[in-house]
């Protein structure tokens, strides 16, 4: 199974549309992926809260819509990392994974916000659906960021039948260890893939770690990104999971 994992540098002085273009041009670039997966709320900046209400648009706004144009040429499964997705009177963080042909598969509004009493926590509003999706050979179960701190999320997507994490994320530079902790142990706790795809450069005065990777079910990395855009284009073998599972079968000896 062929994955691609999509470091964008998150530019908002850049004009959204060249933006959005250069974005889709990196998905087409991976044609013959099985899945492709881009960062947390690249379009409108993970640390731009005060402006979401004005740079926010509905799930058949244009940034979806050329993600979806893209995922159709390249013939891809699509990650699209997120948006600030309008509904109504609210705001989301909300993931769209777009078929091979252009479909709208699926949605996950965003569980957990990040900032306590400010930022996305004040602003947006919070999802109360987890999500799996099957993806090439793998059921995938699907997290936004700040959800990699909350164990029984992926725990739930696990008994939901989830062998691969795949997370879209703004992660902060001055956090680094704790993703690369927190992606591990998800894996490791799991006994799942993790696929995790993280912004990189600054924004807002905020530095983003980069550093996105792909970790097997044993734990360890396949592949990790640096700081600079890029894109980690590998191969997992997804026999792999069940294979970790039947030789260290852990999950079955649950007793909570």
């Amino acid at each position: 199974m062929r994955v691609c994992l999509v470091q964008l540098e998150v530019n908002l002085a850049q004009p959204l549309a060249e933006r959005v273009a250069q974005a889709c041009e990196t998905v087409r670039s991976c044609a013959g992926a099985d899945l492709v997966v881009l960062p947390e709320l690249w379009p409108q900046g993970a640390w731009a809260y005060r402006e979401w209400e004005q740079t926010a648009e509905p799930l058949d706004g244009p940034t979806v819509a050329a993600l979806a144009q893209a995922a159709k040429d390249a013939g891809v499964m699509l990650h699209g990392g997120s948006v600030v997705e309008r509904a109504g009177d609210d705001l989301f963080n909300t993931s769209v994974l777009l078929g091979p042909h252009g479909d709208l598969r699926a949605i996950y509004r965003k569980i957990h916000r990040f900032g306590f009493a400010e930022g996305e926590a004040a602003v947006m509003t919070a999802g109360d659906e987890f999500l799996t999706v099957t993806g090439g050979e793998l059921t995938m179960g699907v997290a936004t960021c700040y959800d990699l701190r909350f164990p029984e999320l992926f725990r739930r997507l696990t008994e939901a039948g989830a062998q691969m994490f795949v997370i879209a994320s703004s992660w902060p530079e001055r956090r680094l260890e704790h993703w690369r902790l927190l992606t591990r142990a998800r894996a490791v706790e799991n006994l799942a893939y993790v696929v995790a795809a993280d912004a990189c450069g600054e924004h807002h005065g905020v530095r983003q770690a980069g550093h996105s990777v792909v970790i097997d079910p044993w734990g360890e990395v396949v592949a990790e990104a640096g700081t600079e855009p890029t894109v980690i284009d590998v191969e997992i073998d997804p026999a792999r999971v069940e294979q970790v599972r039947a030789d260290f079968p852990a999950l079955r000896d649950r007793r909570l």
